[in-house]
């Protein structure tokens, strides 16, 4: 009885940290007309940092003793490269966020799998099945069909490639952070969201972003902790209890909750070509969700565990 409630809560934790991140690029999106794009990406990764830094403070005090592996010499260039990768990667997420649809950037984040998959086939020679190649190719067409400006065109949107090159950075960051799987996963996010979050600051102030009210900045901290910390701290719960495969299937819905959504929020009619796209991506989801093979990794907007076995991420 004991086992078959802990799988139930199990279940919901893991819809439940679908449904945090799926929140993301709608309210992102609404944000963005109050916060320019770099501030907004410190934001985010600082509210994640401040949340789960409480959260770890909480776990120490409710579990005494506990010890993490601590970091080593050679973990630092990856947790560098992971830092700088994290400062890029929203940067161009919520530069193209700013100017196209909040329902194709949702779609569209899902090219991170090609990225991480095929940056680990090359890099550290990961195995593809013949069913991830084509759960990958589906995802890519319709990635391809979401950054047409229009039907019959053959130009590509700069939007689209802002945060197809945002998922590109997270590809090759998802690989950084997968040679830090022993360590802690929430020491990890910690340094990802006040190491990218004061990198991104930085850059704000480079770009002389100001003048922001205070009322926004402390709402876009909120969604950071939410959709980035707090969505990591339920998916890592849910992976406990039901493995890394099954947790990834629940998790796979959070893409097309935050379709939904930014079609309600904005009242977007899709066109035919969008619902097209996301027939083709949601075939690509599952294909790529369902396959077998590990790919160990872990990703700080969604997943923060090893032997990751799909590279939903």
């Amino acid at each position: 009885m004991k086992i078959t409630i802990r799988k139930h809560i199990a279940v919901f934790s893991a819809i439940t940290a679908a449904v945090l991140y799926s929140i993301s690029s709608p309210v992102s999106k609404l944000l963005l007309s109050e916060i320019p794009p770099a501030l907004m990406a410190s934001l985010l990764y600082l509210g994640a940092g401040f949340g789960m830094a409480s959260i770890n403070l909480i776990q120490k005090k409710l579990i005494p003793g506990s010890k993490d592996t601590p970091f080593v010499k050679q973990d630092f260039p990856y947790i560098a490269g992971m830092i700088l990768l994290d400062i890029a990667a929203p940067f161009l997420l919520m530069t193209g966020l700013s100017k196209a649809s909040a329902a194709n950037v949702s779609l569209l984040n899902n090219f991170e799998i090609v990225a991480t998959s095929l940056i680990a086939l090359t890099l550290f020679r990961e195995k593809i099945t013949g069913r991830l190649w084509f759960g990958i190719g589906l995802i890519t067409l319709s990635s391809l069909i979401l950054s047409l400006p229009e039907p019959g065109s053959l130009s590509f949107s700069y939007s689209s490639l802002f945060v197809l090159g945002a998922c590109v950075c997270w590809g090759f960051e998802n690989n950084c952070t997968r040679m830090l799987s022993k360590n802690s996963p929430l020491k990890v996010v910690i340094i990802k969201g006040f190491g990218s979050g004061t990198g991104s600051l930085l850059l704000s102030f480079l770009l002389h972003e100001n003048g922001i009210a205070p009322f926004y900045i402390f709402c876009t901290l909120i969604l950071g902790f939410v959709s980035y910390g707090l969505s990591i701290f339920c998916y890592v719960y849910a992976q406990r209890s039901l493995g890394a495969a099954k947790t990834s299937a629940y998790y796979s819905v959070s893409p097309f909750i935050g379709v939904f959504l930014s079609l309600i929020i904005f009242r977007e009619i899709p066109h035919v070509s969008f619902a097209l796209a996301f027939l083709v991506m949601a075939a690509g989801t599952y294909y790529t969700s369902t396959d077998g093979k590990k790919i160990r990794f872990f990703s700080f907007r969604k997943k923060t565990i090893t032997h990751v076995e799909n590279p939903i991420i």
